[in-house]
């Protein structure tokens, strides 16, 4: 099994460019430099150093505390959870608060039908005149 890539975390003393781009926990940039000069400054204010972008030239790194890494992985799973996965689709279904008995029924069920196929169903009633 081949290892799969972090999506996000400290990526410790294994950097495989030469030359990055350091950003420091505030956010201000820091301009490129050598990799062994960014892991001196990372053993210096005992941060770690993580890749937030590695499609650029140089390579974006960040220097963050551990609670900076688990907040940040946090925010990223969390907005994961709530993008839809490909594949997956959106029932929506909007009625009136005046409904018939017979058509609530009917859209109840049609709801449940779409639930069962795992669909993810919106639901929104107008206020009736």
């Amino acid at each position: 099994q081949p290892k799969r890539k972090a999506a996000f975390g400290s990526v410790g003393r294994r950097i495989p460019y030469r030359i990055l781009h350091i950003i420091n926990q505030d956010g201000e940039s820091l301009g490129n430099m050598h990799r062994a000069e960014a892991l001196r400054l990372m053993d210096q204010h005992g941060l770690k150093l993580v890749l937030l972008r590695e499609n650029v030239e140089p390579p974006v790194y960040k220097l963050m505390t551990g609670q900076q890494i688990h907040e940040e992985q946090l925010k990223r799973a969390e907005k994961k959870k709530a993008s839809p996965k490909p594949g997956m689709y959106i029932k929506e279904l909007t009625f009136s608060s005046a409904i018939a008995k017979n058509d609530l029924e009917t859209k109840t069920k049609q709801i449940a039908q779409w639930i069962e196929k795992k669909h993810h169903v919106k639901v929104t009633i107008r206020q009736a005149k």
